[in-house]
């Protein structure tokens, strides 16, 4: 039997786990530079944003844990967090925070939704989850919305999660 059509779960195959190891593994990256993210937000964003910059980060920091379960269940090695990442512009009030936010969870979004596609059961439900978790956030923060959270965002960019910093 082919490596492609194995089967290693109910009804899975060794391709289709591998799958889903990837996105999970990119979810994993987006929610480490989200958390990384929220940190320049917190220190930018007016006090009355501020509480709620807080949740976010503790949401991202939550499912950023939760994921890192879900790859070693799948018996892969979580990918680690870069000691700092480039962001998409720079921060230096607290309306560029407000921007920044809201990029975030448009780019968390992204990968949930590669996520709910390569996920099956529990799995998808949380991916789905999440995915409209960061929709609603990303509303939040910018005023505005899009018809199907997660799609627009793919094809403006290829890349969802922000860039490492070398």
């Amino acid at each position: 039997m082919s490596e492609t059509s194995r089967t290693t779960g109910p009804g899975r195959t060794e391709r289709a786990e591998k799958a889903e190891l990837a996105a999970l593994q990119a979810a994993l990256g987006a929610e480490h530079a989200a958390v990384y993210g929220y940190g320049v937000v917190g220190g930018k964003i007016d006090k009355g944003r501020r509480d709620e910059a807080r949740t976010a980060y503790d949401a991202h920091r939550a499912r950023r844990d939760d994921l890192a379960r879900a790859v070693r269940d799948l018996d892969g090695t979580p990918q680690a967090a870069s000691a700092a990442y480039a962001l998409p512009f720079a921060v230096k009030d607290s309306a560029a925070a407000v921007r920044l936010a809201a990029e975030l969870e448009e780019r968390v979004a992204g990968v949930y939704s590669d996520l709910v596609r390569a996920a099956t059961g529990d799995r998808r439900r949380a991916a789905a989850e999440a995915l409209r978790e960061a929709a609603v956030r990303a509303v939040r923060w910018s005023g505005e919305s899009v018809a199907f959270p997660g799609l627009a965002e793919r094809a403006a960019t290829a890349s969802a999660s922000a860039s490492p910093q070398t």
